[in-house]
């Protein structure tokens, strides 16, 4: 085995004053983006790998020019490149010591379609799912789908010989790839495609690439030629082999495609600059069986039977993962629909075809199959398109939902992708399995069990110097294995770090120098990405490990409870940046990053940052810099990574976390005090708050607020209602009296004295559902009325928040521990008590308190599934579009609005598809943060209200949601409660 020391940084890296010559000569040169700042390099310093390199800087190039001009400067100055899509390679790949260049923020263009010859030509930044939106409107789409798909760019897929699910059908990626144009280590741009048998015919840009592409073809077919006995010999058979270069498909002396020698070549030969793409017709109609077995074993020795029936897919998901999805917020609905008792494992098995009828058939023949297998009814028919893209949902996100596990250990990638024939498939994961069992632990299994490709995972503690040295025994034993079986130890993720270094044992030495020759044909000095596949450092280095031998959280005193995840450091560690996050459409992660498009502003960035700050990485003070803030500045705590991130990094907690830090060293900014005090100060303005609605009347008023207190100019503040909600000064209905009992309306600041209407609609439909209606107030502190402390928790004020959620726990708790129902309208408030409660005062009471704490919709949602709903409903005759809170979603209550709308009498209800309003509290009346508001506002919420019929109604229930819709759409939104006060038949009167 040959194995080179551990790559050490370059000269430039240490030496400051050549680091920064490089970096002016790039700002010069380029028009993209050039950072050389210790936290951008740390968030580039790491991708979904167990690796951590810090770069030298980071490029993100404009186009095929920039990344020219940047590879020239790191030629001239000694210093690798290593090109990057979404960062989430899972062997290190993307991790290097010079520059790392980023293009996935501008450079996604689809350059040219031909759907008659269903080909398309795009720059290597586009993402998947994005391409496959575009192309959908044709009829077509690109058909390897790895489970990244929301975030993987077509260039990393090329770089790493990337496949999917259904690669049984329609192949990996060197298959469907039919030309790439690239530019070389040297400057020489060439495409490479299709050579003929005994020339040269493939094109290049002028005549100096001509020569050089010329003698790349005859270098390579000497090597293919000269190596061609070893190369049958040891090149494994397997569809899925990606592991070192592609020289098997090189033909002496018949025509081959050198764009498949770049395909797995993980930016080692060429940087990609746009590339072509086969494509297929879009499937007319899918079937879905999900398969149950007792155990793990029935559902392999069960694999070979299945694919036999000729299916698109076989798709493995093992107890584990039942297991981990069972706890996932997002997921648990899906698993309870779709998956029947507790079985071992499950085998998703899809057909496609261009008519339903006969998949309905195959469905019932893989119930046969399954039944002479000795599974009998064992196989739940998906034949409806959203059923079927909710369990595919849950397969998609295997990876992180394996790494949701709590702890230090986790399962790690290191044999996470061989591939053995599937007559061997049972045989080799048992072996696995004792293979585990002898160093201590376990494996998880999930994945593509059609081609024998199983993503297999040991559980292991990456920190513990014991577990890293079973790393590398167990890397050993499971690659020997593999080879015996005739399998490859790379069957999907490349190579990178984690694997080049086994490449002479599975090829041999002839092989492996072979690669060194083609290495050095394309790129002799060693510019990019040096490294990977060849002459790689040893995959246990732990110097090179993101959880290296001196890693460790420096100490630091929290404000809130993190003992569910072993405290603060190992709730961020929970991010395993795999980068869901990243996705651009569908669900609500992440707001900031889908008009940013920027890698500090989404949620693995910050998670990244915290990381790095918390264990010292970005100096002292990291925790408290300017530079972390700004990273977290955009984020605005929607929590949709809470329910959306498989791992569950809540990135909103986080920031409250850390704003407690940061403002005890900063200080607060006036806009923040004034917003954050807002509850105490309400309740004592008495008549002034006449005079705090004059900025929207007065002329230049609200710009001097503007340059004082930050509240931007371009938009009216909220309203101080003329008639603030209070509570009755009669006690309510006896609840002796009220045939359903009582509930307690919890009435937040916002609707108390901004959205009054909102409270007396939402009591007026409590009590003619035949509830007494009860106001609970604070057994201490006076007259002041309860509030949820979340605008303390906004300005990292946390004593201050504590107080008041004390002062509101005290109160409310009477009702909770007596089964009363706490409803509350304003979702972020609310919601405070099911949350942030538990992390301020854990304990009992704010357990008790969260468990009986309902949105209204939730209440009226369970009314009406409880039978206990009386009140006759007039027909509204409307359809009403839904714009969802963010933490209404976070949480899960939108199938409660929808549900709670859908029984009003002649209501249409559809929920629009979008992500933050922007608004998020007082972001979006921040004078700094005006712009980004409207583009959030802008991706999704407004054009859907906008094509709104005038008849239509709108509905939101955030106080902030309305506000946006009421500035940018110029529509009036409607509370659910203020949608069933106008439907009721009879109207009660108000008690104030």
């Amino acid at each position: 085995m040959s194995v080179t020391a551990t790559p050490q940084p370059p000269a430039a890296a240490r030496e400051p004053v050549l680091a920064r010559r490089i970096e002016a000569k790039l700002r010069a040169e380029i028009r993209g983006e050039v950072a050389f700042d210790r936290l951008t390099r740390g968030l580039y310093a790491t991708d979904a790998s167990i690796y951590q390199i810090m770069p030298l800087g980071v490029v993100i190039p404009r186009d095929g020019d920039d990344v020219e001009a940047a590879i020239a400067i790191a030629r001239q100055q000694g210093v690798p490149v290593t090109a990057r899509g979404g960062g989430t390679s899972q062997c290190g790949q993307t991790v290097n010591s010079g520059l790392i260049v980023d293009v996935s923020r501008h450079m996604r263009t689809i350059v040219g379609l031909d759907t008659a010859a269903r080909r398309v030509r795009v720059q290597p930044g586009i993402v998947l799912d994005a391409l496959n939106r575009e192309l959908k409107r044709h009829g077509l789409f690109f058909p390897v789908d790895p489970s990244t798909a929301s975030r993987a760019t077509i260039g990393g897929m090329t770089a790493n010989n990337s496949s999917g699910a259904r690669s049984i059908r329609y192949g990996i990626m060197a298959d469907n790839v039919a030309g790439i144009d690239a530019v070389l280590a040297d400057g020489t741009r060439a495409w490479f495609g299709p050579v003929a048998s005994g020339a040269v015919n493939g094109t290049a840009h002028d005549g100096a690439a001509n020569a050089r592409y010329r003698e790349l073809v005859e270098r390579v077919r000497a090597i293919a030629a000269r190596e061609a006995s070893e190369i049958e010999a040891r090149i494994p058979k397997v569809q899925r082999n990606v592991g070192g270069y592609a020289i098997h498909t090189v033909r002496p002396d018949a025509p081959f495609n050198m764009a498949k020698l770049l395909v797995g070549s993980e930016g080692t030969l060429a940087f990609f600059d746009t590339i072509e793409l086969e494509l297929q017709p879009l499937p007319r109609a899918k079937a879905l069986g999900v398969c149950h077995f007792p155990t793990f074993a029935d559902a392999m020795r069960a694999t070979e039977a299945l694919v036999a029936l000729d299916p698109v897919a076989v798709e493995l998901v093992d107890r584990t993962m039942i297991e981990l999805s069972r706890e996932i917020a997002a997921f648990a609905p899906i698993m309870a629909r779709y998956v029947r008792g507790e079985p071992g494992s499950l085998l998703l098995v899809e057909f496609t075809g261009d008519e339903p009828e006969p998949l309905v058939r195959k469905l019932d023949e893989l119930d046969e199959t399954m039944a002479s297998l000795g599974f009998p009814n064992a196989v739940v028919k998906l034949t409806d398109p959203a059923q079927q893209s909710e369990m595919w949902e849950v397969r998609a996100a295997g990876l992180n939902i394996m790494t949701s596990m709590r702890g230090d250990a986790k399962p790690v990638s290191i044999v996470e992708d061989c591939a053995v024939p599937l007559n061997h498939l049972a045989d080799y994961t048992e072996r696995l399995n004792r293979i585990f069992a002898k160093y201590g632990t376990t494996g998880t299994f999930y994945a593509h069990a059609s081609v024998g490709c199983l993503h297999v995972r040991p559980v292991l503690n990456m920190k513990a110097g014991e577990d890293v040295g079973k790393l590398r025994a167990i890397a050993e034993e499971t690659f020997a294995v593999v080879r015996e079986y005739g399998g490859a130890h790379s069957g999907e993720h490349g190579d990178g770090i984690v694997r080049s270094e086994f490449h002479e044992e599975m090829f041999g030495p002839r092989i492996v120098e072979a690669f060194r020759e083609v290495k050095r044909a394309f790129d002799p000095d060693g510019v990019l990405n040096p490294g990977k596949i060849v002459d790689a450092p040893k995959m246990d280095d732990r110097e090179l490990f993101r959880y290296g031998p001196r890693y460790a959280p420096l100490p630091l005193k929290t404000e809130l409870d993190w003992s569910e995840w072993g405290g603060f450091a190992q709730a961020v560690e929970m991010c395993n940046n795999n980068g869901a996050c990243r996705k651009d459409a569908g669900g609500a992660m992440c707001p900031s990053y889908r008009v940013t498009d920027d890698e500090h502003h989404v949620t693995r960035g910050r998670a990244n940052g915290l990381r790095l700050a918390l264990t010292g990485q970005l100096g002292p003070d990291g925790l408290t810099s300017q530079e972390l803030y700004d990273a977290l500045d955009l984020c605005v705590s929607c929590k949709a990574c809470r329910r959306e991130c498989p791992t569950g990094v809540d990135m909103a907690r986080m920031k409250i976390e850390f704003l407690a830090s940061y403002r005890a060293k900063q200080g607060i900014p006036l806009a923040d005090l004034i917003v954050a005090g807002l509850p105490r100060m309400a309740y004592r303005l008495g008549a002034l708050r006449r005079l705090a609605n004059a900025p929207q009347r007065i002329p230049g008023l609200a710009q001097l607020l503007e340059r004082t207190a930050g509240f931007t100019a371009r938009r009216s503040l909220p309203s101080w209602h003329p008639r603030p909600f209070r509570e009755p000064r009669t006690p309510a209905t006896a609840t002796t009296a009220a045939p359903n009992g009582e509930v307690v309306l919890f009435v937040d600041t916002f609707n108390r004295w901004f959205e009054s209407d909102v409270a007396r609609a939402a009591e007026r439909v409590m009590r003619a559902a035949g509830h007494a209606v009860t106001f609970a107030r604070a057994r201490s502190g006076g007259a002041r009325p309860l509030c949820c402390g979340r605008t303390y928790l906004s300005a990292g004020q946390l004593d201050h928040a504590r107080a008041e959620a004390s002062r509101t726990l005290d109160a409310l708790l009477p009702y909770a521990e007596r089964g009363v129902a706490i409803v509350g309208l304003e979702p972020s408030c609310l919601l405070t008590l099911r949350d942030e409660f538990l992390a301020l005062l854990p304990g009992e009471a704010a357990r008790t308190v969260a468990k009986r704490a309902l949105l209204f919709e939730e209440w009226i949602a369970r009314e009406l599934d409880g039978g206990r709903w009386s009140p006759p409903l007039r027909p509204l005759g409307a359809k009403a579009v839904v714009h969802g809170h963010c933490h209404q979603k976070a949480f899960g209550a939108m199938p409660a609005v929808v549900r709670a709308l859908r029984a009003v009498p002649g209501l249409e209800a559809s929920v629009i598809d979008s992500s933050c309003c922007g608004m998020a509290g007082t972001f979006g009346y921040e004078a700094e943060h005006y712009d980004v508001s409207m583009r959030m506002a802008e991706r999704d919420l407004l054009p859907a209200v906008r094509a709104a019929g005038p008849e239509t109604l709108v509905v939101a229930d955030g106080m902030s949601c309305k506000h946006q819709i009421a500035h940018g759409a110029e529509r009036r939104a409607m509370h659910v409660a203020e949608v069933y006060a106008a439907a009721l038949l009879r109207q009660p009167q108000d008690t104030e």
